[in-house]
């Protein structure tokens, strides 16, 4: 299958927390975690429990980034860590890739503005956080 999103995590469901309509799924992807906000109707068409293999889908834009000291706490449920691997200028612009210490790869469109304002080069220290509910979970079939 192919698709738009720029961000695909493979990993193992390690935790799900049900609420009354809701589930937070936690998905285990190298040394890093992603969590996911799913209806509980998608959880079980789905399959999802605990140790099941499952991929998050993330769109770039969706993705914003952060420098900085780790004093700042963020209603993102995803804050990834790692260091600015390359950056992909553009006319307005640029896709910043994150690479993370469990190996994977965050991809971000941010403004060129953006850029500069965070100090963001090529080995640069850099946080990528992403809400739960802009997760998509997906399982083979």
């Amino acid at each position: 299958m192919a698709i738009s999103a720029r961000n695909v995590f493979a990993g193992t469901v390690s935790e799900i927390r049900e609420g009354a309509v809701n589930a937070e799924v936690v998905l285990s992807v190298g040394g890093d975690v992603i969590v996911a906000t799913v209806t509980l109707d998608s959880l079980k068409a789905l399959g999802l429990a605990v140790g099941v293999a499952a991929t998050a889908f993330v769109k770039a834009p969706s993705i914003m980034l952060v420098t900085g000291d780790d004093s700042m706490q963020f209603s993102a449920r995803n804050h990834l860590k790692g260091v600015v691997s390359e950056i992909k200028t553009g006319a307005v612009n640029s896709e910043v890739i994150i690479k993370l210490s469990g190996g994977s790869e965050v991809k971000a469109i941010v403004t060129n503005d953006a850029v500069t304002e965070l100090g963001l080069s090529v080995g640069a220290v850099a946080g990528a956080l992403f809400k739960a509910g802009s997760v998509i979970l997906g399982v083979s079939a």
